[in-house]
């Protein structure tokens, strides 16, 4: 008989998986980062490790990685070459601990202006965020200006709508319509764009406001939403320009005991301070800009106290520059609801979410037994210096559960899980139909430094589908949008990025594929947003979706096919760009316009 086995690639962990017969065979899970599957042939399926002739072996792709000792070059050369002209007073990126630096990583820098906000002027400390419960026809103002912000001890000067970080809570029914009147305090040009909200195109927030100017934003869909600027979007959202809208469905019951509405940052900081920006073109323009401090509604260390028993409906933002999140409650029951722009077809039992740049999520979490709960980002790093996993689990918040049980107990119905119609009925009818337009989405580079270089090159043999962690925070931070170029190309015509200029008709669904190429110089996930548009998540690299829901931000992981369903109610000209701030500011943008 011929049997499975897992084994790591040091063969120090023997998993038996079981007879392998013609056809298909599923097996169990396999909890090893890197493994090697082997066929054997046995006399018996009871023997703990293989004793026969090794009939078949593969590895899996996390095995691609390998130490330096094994790699053909020199790394003493590598460890001899550098870059001219270093920035040497520049606040420097910490290096992750447990991760290793080449020295000539390590003297890497970006030919750039470090820009960081200042001025000699006294500035308000910033203000926990309000809330605006608006009703149809209101009139808002929103102020973007300078603040003084204190985390973890440190005082920076940083930015705030109003005053405040985030930016205030705009609370609103479906179907109204208000006014905001936007004024402009910052040395530069800035905007509001309404991330997710069908509004006319007039108001999307796309061109820069120096001064003054009044937004009419209309709410067609129920949803959580949020606004940020669109100019410089890797400086000026990552200093604070940042709010949530939520849209209620007018009516609508809520089927928990509270609400807590939650943007989720991360801020790079050094030993310095906060890590400079770039003046005339973005750092950290391979990666994106990793965060090292977690903050919830613009402070470290979120802090709730519940009774027992209490249902909570989170909505969380991923108000982040690059960071994908994977969010969990650890010790809570938690069950996924909503997405971006409305509920999923069926609710689901979910151990955690995983939230891309720009996207939302809405879950119900029970918490049943009293103590303490966390609020984990919980995710794998990979060292590729040494080609090694390792876990990376960050607290964000504490959930402090009391020993008094809730009075209004909701176990029955979060027990529950709802099933809605579907968001669209003739979406299963475009599955097998092809694409009306397709996207690769691919990177160029030019000038970068030697060391760089080859690491990547290096690197190429394997990807991972999406980097959860700056675990090369060096080479990352050293890039600029002048040596990198990331890339939406239509296969089609040849055109990329604005130069690509796609036209659909009004009420006419299309259907759109997004390739994130593999063999691109450092693959890497990309969150896509459409502005002013929904759309439905129709298969991920082939495999259907189940559970529809209006979106209007999606996660292409690298090396993965996404085909999505664009509902086109909504004329007018449009962006298509990714959400890691960094490949926005260094080109990965187009337009369509729905006529």
């Amino acid at each position: 008989m011929y049997v499975a086995w897992a084994v790591t690639p040091q063969m120090d962990t023997v998993v038996n998986l079981g007879v392998v017969k013609n056809g298909t065979t599923a097996l169990q899970a396999i909890a090893l980062d890197k493994f090697i599957i082997l066929i054997s042939s046995e006399h018996s399926v009871r023997v703990r490790e293989p004793r026969g002739r090794i009939m078949l072996r593969g590895q899996s792709p996390s095995t691609r990685p390998m130490p330096p000792d094994v790699l053909e070059f020199s790394m003493g050369a590598m460890g001899a070459a550098g870059t001219e002209h270093h920035h040497e007073d520049m606040i420097m990126p910490p290096v992750p601990r447990g991760l290793t630096m080449l020295p000539s990583e390590m003297a890497l820098r970006p030919e750039v202006t470090p820009f960081l906000p200042a001025t000699d002027a006294p500035l308000p400390n910033a203000d926990s965020h309000e809330v605006l419960r608006l009703k149809d026809g209101d009139i808002i103002d929103l102020d973007a200006e300078l603040v003084r912000r204190r985390v973890n001890g440190q005082t920076y000067t940083m930015y705030g709508y109003n005053g405040q970080y985030p930016g205030p809570l705009i609370e609103v029914s479906r179907g109204s319509e208000i006014m905001v009147r936007f004024t402009n305090h910052l040395p530069d040009s800035t905007s509001i764009h309404w991330h997710g909200i069908r509004l006319e195109n007039a108001f999307d927030g796309v061109a820069g406001v120096s001064d003054e100017f009044t937004y009419k934003v209309r709410f067609p869909d129920a949803g959580i939403y949020w606004y940020h600027p669109h100019i410089r979007e890797d400086i000026q959202q990552a200093l604070g320009l940042y709010g949530n809208i939520l849209v209620r469905e007018p009516g609508a019951k809520i089927s928990a005991n509270r609400e807590q509405v939650l943007m989720l940052q991360d801020l790079l900081v050094g030993d310095g301070g906060l890590i400079p920006w770039g003046q005339e073109s973005p750092t950290h323009a391979l990666m994106g800009r990793f965060g090292n401090v977690f903050l919830v509604n613009g402070e470290p260390g979120y802090r709730l106290s519940v009774r027992r028993g209490e249902v909570v409906r989170f909505y969380l933002t991923n108000a982040s520059s690059t960071r994908t999140l994977n969010v969990s409650f650890p010790g809570a029951r938690m069950k996924v609801v909503a997405t971006d722009a409305g509920p999923f077809e069926r609710e689901a039992w979910v151990e955690s979410v995983v939230i891309a740049p720009a996207e939302r999520y809405v879950v119900h979490v029970r918490f049943d037994t009293p103590g303490k709960v966390a609020l984990v980002n919980q995710v794998i790093g990979l060292d590729h210096l040494f080609g090694r996993f390792f876990p990376m689990v960050d607290t964000l918040g504490i959930v402090s559960v009391g020993r008094q049980r809730v009075t209004r107990d909701l176990a029955p119905s979060f027990a529950a899980l709802r099933r809605l119609p579907p968001p669209f009925a003739d979406a299963s009818s475009f599955l097998n139909r092809p694409a009306d337009q397709t996207l690769v989405l691919r990177l160029r580079t030019e000038g970068l430094p030697y060391i760089t270089e080859r690491l990547m090159q290096l690197d190429s043999i394997y990807f991972a589908p999406v980097e959860w962690g700056g675990t090369m925070p060096m080479m990352n931070w050293a890039s600029t949008g002048r040596q990198v170029r990331w890339v939406l190309k239509d296969p089609a015509t040849g055109r990329e990025n604005m130069d690509i200029a796609w036209h659909f008709q009004r009420g006419e669904p299309v259907k759109i594929r997004l390739v994130n190429e593999r063999r691109a110089f450092h693959g890497m996930q990309h969150p896509i947003h459409l502005h002013g548009q929904r759309f439905l998540i129709l298969a991920v690299n082939g495999i259907p979706n189940e559970n529809l829901a209006w979106k209007d931000t999606v996660l292409v992981p690298a090396g993965g096919v996404v085909d999505i369903l664009l509902d086109t109610a909504n004329p007018g000209e449009w962006m298509l760009h990714c959400h890691i701030a960094e490949h926005l500011s260094t080109g990965m943008m187009m337009h369509f316009t729905v006529n």
